[in-house]
């Protein structure tokens, strides 16, 4: 059965999915680019691997992109500090490959070649890894099952299986049961992600709950951030400042309305806005929607701040450091198709609120579930939930206490991971 499935791949899944990147192409400079980077990747990677000291093991980490990536950082910086190892780091995606060129903890960077078995055993012969570690779901069939025949141990970490997913239905599920006992050990996030891995008739043993290192990298970048220093000392002293992070037009117009009264009602109220995507057009659409009394001020701008009260964030890079001088935050992103990232104000103590898009986010289920979050529906939920948190101090510190002690108690998949990597090197 599993050499008909690998041909069924091999002849027609593949050729259908390389030919649409190939179109895609045509229309997106991105995936271009990603196509004119793979060409000739093994003489590039040859190359590169001449350098290498060959008294050291190697291993590889693979992500997806970049959101991926940023959980295999706290492990491969782990495995750093603790041995002497060459790393080796891929990725699937033009921008997440980009984004990492110069990640100083990487001898390697380089992208995973599309999935034919004669790249992928190319692609292995010529780096000659000890470890293969693929981050939460990207794994790709052919290099898994090269891998194997190579006798390479391979690790699939932070991985995630949702209860309704295509992969455990049909042949679907036979495919992947087969791709997965080929896998040395699956280290997933929570207990009912191993019991839905398991449902592929899997080793036991092999499939082990270690937790998500997701909630390490927050905390870690956390202690980065506020090093930042955005604005000066005392800065905000006296006031209350709310963060509107990662926006979408539609979230705004959902929370600016109830924002903007409570903003009339209570004059020590700050907004700080930072949209998700950042352009000229979106923020002058913003200036133009806040009263002249209440006044905004672009965060460029900020050298000479005369008392505004909504400073909006016209570049990119520095949400996590914003939260660290927030009171309470609304997360973007639930309004439009997904929650975006809810454990960034969290760690710093925040009550955090969203639009009603969460089912993409284990996290923000969690929160909900343990009492620091809030679903906001629409305009009149909107300005309830906000003036009770602006309102109440006890009320919204105690709701940031139980964030803040669920990502604590979150913490520590990194040394768990490094643990089960060291453990076969």
């Amino acid at each position: 059965m599993i050499k008909l499935l690998r041909f069924f791949y091999d002849y027609l899944l593949l050729p259908l999915f390389i030919a649409a990147i190939y179109v895609a192409s045509l229309f997106n400079n991105k995936i271009r680019r990603g196509i004119r980077d793979r060409k000739n990747l093994a003489e590039k990677l040859k190359s590169q691997v001449k350098k290498l000291d060959k008294s050291k093991k190697r291993i590889w980490f693979h992500s997806s992109s970049m959101g991926e990536f940023e959980q295999a950082k706290p492990v491969i910086e782990e495995l750093r500090r603790r041995e002497e190892v060459i790393i080796v780091v891929s990725f699937f995606s033009p921008s997440g490959y980009q984004n990492s060129i110069n990640y100083s903890f990487a001898d390697i960077v380089t992208y995973i070649p599309l999935d034919s078995r004669k790249k992928c055993k190319e692609f292995l012969d010529v780096l000659k890894i000890d470890v293969a570690v693929f981050m939460r779901y990207d794994i790709w069939p052919n290099m898994i099952f090269e891998l194997s025949d190579k006798k390479i141990p391979t690790l699939l970490v932070d991985a995630t299986m949702r209860y309704n997913s295509p992969r455990k239905y049909g042949v679907a599920k036979i495919f992947h049961h087969h791709i997965y006992k080929e896998i040395d050990k699956i280290l997933t996030v929570s207990d009912e992600d191993r019991n839905n891995f398991l449902q592929f008739n899997l080793d036991n043993n092999k499939v082990k709950t270690v937790g998500d290192t997701r909630y390490d990298r927050v905390y870690q970048k956390s202690l980065q951030a506020k090093e930042k220093k955005l604005f000066k000392e005392n800065f905000f002293d006296g006031k209350k400042v709310v963060v509107l992070g990662s926006a979408w037009e539609s979230d705004e117009e959902v929370v600016l309305p109830a924002l903007f009264k409570l903003m009339s009602k209570h004059e020590n109220l700050i907004l700080i806005i930072a949209p998700h995507e950042p352009t000229i057009n979106h923020l002058e659409k913003l200036e133009h929607q806040v009263d002249k009394a209440i006044g905004s001020i672009r965060f460029s701008h900020m050298n000479i701040y005369n008392n505004q009260r909504v400073i909006l964030i016209d570049s990119i890079g520095i949400l996590l450091s914003l939260y660290y001088y927030a009171d309470l935050a609304f997360v973007g992103g639930g309004f439009k198709q997904n929650v975006h990232n809810v454990l960034e104000p969290s760690v710093y103590g925040l009550p955090v609120l969203f639009g009603p898009k969460i089912y993409n986010s284990q996290e923000a289920l969690s929160l909900i579930e343990e009492g620091s979050a809030r679903v906001v529906h629409n305009k009149k939920e909107a300005y309830r939930i906000l003036s009770k948190l602006i309102s109440d101090d006890n009320y919204r510190e105690k709701l940031g206490q139980i964030a803040s002690d669920y990502v604590k108690r979150n913490i520590g998949a990194t040394g768990k991971i490094t643990d089960e990597i060291v453990s076969i090197l």
